[in-house]
């Protein structure tokens, strides 16, 4: 079974400018999720996709197989990620004449994974041999149930997800879990038909909180930075 682990990674960012060439323990941010692809040994081909001529060249000095020049629609503050992991593994599939059976796409802005947590989420899905796809999150701060709100067209607000029951306790309630960006993997067959990061066969690995921030803001890439610094390292 081949298995190719894409990174996307675009030129563009209004949260934090630059952010996947931004230097975070003395390299490129985007260098941290190439590493932990490269060191984890389960990988085929590792490609990077971007529309920046710089990303992909520190892509190509920190040993990425290939990348790939992502098309400017696709590259856009609107353009979904999914197009641009399917045109990736694409063009990687007709340079390289293959195949490949499992789609891993790992976000460069949520460095905090481990490469136990890539081992393992690789193994769950593989497991299940019904699941189409797999995500990542960790459980939720807050309970669509209790105290997470939104506000209604009216201006009032109210519960995300009101209960019809007298449940008074968080613990009876399902499990909610906050989406954290980390890690996505698909069987082919399910891939190149998908336009959402949910089907019917979807299965979640868990991650705790620690490990689970994605960097949209520079107030997120603090907190990153003070996480990795507390570890040291993050490959």
């Amino acid at each position: 079974m081949n298995r190719i682990c894409t990174i996307c990674a675009r030129g563009g960012s209004k949260g934090v400018k630059n952010k996947n060439l931004r230097e975070l323990l003395g390299k490129p941010l985007i260098a941290h999720s190439i590493l932990q692809a490269k060191k984890s040994g389960l990988f085929d081909v590792i490609a990077v996709s971007s529309d920046d001529e710089q990303i992909l060249q520190v892509s190509l000095d920190y040993g990425v197989d290939y990348i790939i020049k992502r098309p400017e629609e696709l590259a856009s503050d609107i353009a979904p990620k999914l197009p641009a992991i399917q045109h990736c593994v694409m063009q990687v599939e007709k340079l390289k004449n293959i195949e490949f059976d499992i789609i891993v796409d790992i976000d460069a802005t949520s460095p905090l994974r481990t490469i136990e947590d890539l081992k393992n989420s690789i193994e769950m899905f593989e497991s299940h041999k019904d699941a189409k796809n797999l995500i990542t999150a960790t459980p939720s701060r807050r309970s669509p149930y209790f105290n997470l709100i939104e506000e209604k067209q009216d201006g009032y607000v109210t519960l995300s997800k009101p209960l019809k029951n007298n449940i008074v306790r968080r613990q009876d309630v399902p499990n909610s879990y906050d989406m954290n960006a980390s890690i996505y993997i698909w069987r082919r067959e399910e891939f190149f038909n998908a336009n959402s990061v949910f089907t019917n066969r979807t299965i979640l690995y868990v991650m705790p909180e620690e490990r689970s921030f994605d960097i949209d803001s520079e107030l997120d890439f603090e907190i990153v930075k003070m996480l990795a610094e507390k570890r040291g390292t993050l490959e």
